[in-house]
């Protein structure tokens, strides 16, 4: 099915995808709520979707030709979302499974309060750089940002503020932002990018980019260093 989406509203759009499996949604401006909590669809999209495109998201692909707004992937639980371009704030906002790819870069918040869900085991994988707080109370799951095509550090300040679990991985060649104290920040070793090399792949087969040229760098791996980040500033022990 093709849905022109030129002055229709999500309500509408989201009834049309009900319909069928294999969707292609053309001239979408700023429509929110796209295909949220869907599963079993493989959608298209061309243009530019609102917030929370694919929020709830229950195990249908969604592939983004454009931009996309704030809060991609809210509380995902399964599936993907691939972004031809790049997103804005909290992309990724507590999700607990699935995939998000960006091809380019996103800004604020992203991964903010991401978990893991028993078996489940949220990635989201940034090509460009990324805004503060990435990863901001982040609970579980992967982060990797690469840092391709940007002459912008490859994420601004206070990066795992209050992160209590899960990874962040940053290729980069030295750490030159803020990281909270409560944050290890170490070089990755041959088998931590072992751990993220699956991901990598994806970026590359998706995005039409050299597997060699995106993997084969430095990369930081950053983890909590305590379940409790905010411990000390409220308990004397």
């Amino acid at each position: 099915m093709t849905i022109d989406a030129n002055g229709l509203d999500f309500k509408v759009i989201n009834e049309l995808i009900r319909r069928e499996e294999e969707i292609v949604i053309n001239n979408c401006l700023g429509q929110r709520f796209i295909a949220d909590g869907m599963k079993g669809k493989r959608i298209a999209v061309y243009g530019t979707p609102g917030n929370a495109l694919g929020a709830y998201l229950d195990g249908a692909e969604i592939s983004v030709y454009g931009n996309a707004q704030d809060a991609v992937g809210d509380t995902m639980n399964d599936g993907k979302i691939i972004v031809h371009g790049s997103v804005g704030d909290a992309c990724g906002y507590a999700m607990r499974g699935g995939e998000i790819y960006v091809e380019g870069s996103a800004g604020y918040r992203a991964g903010i309060h991401m978990k893991a869900y028993k078996d489940k085991l949220p990635v989201m994988v940034i090509g460009g750089s990324c805004g503060s707080f990435l990863g901001e109370y982040q609970a579980g799951g992967l982060i990797i940002v690469l840092g391709r095509n940007t002459e912008e550090p490859v994420v601004s300040n206070f990066c795992g503020t209050g992160m209590h679990g899960g990874k962040i991985f940053l290729c980069t060649q030295e750490l030159c932002f803020r990281l909270p104290e409560q944050v290890n920040a170490n070089e990755a070793t041959a088998e931590d990018k072992e751990e993220i090399r699956e991901y990598i792949e994806n970026y590359c087969k998706y995005f039409d980019v050299s597997f060699e040229e995106a993997f084969n760098k430095k990369f930081y791996v950053l983890t909590p260093d305590s379940k409790n980040p905010y411990k000390q500033l409220y308990c004397q022990n």
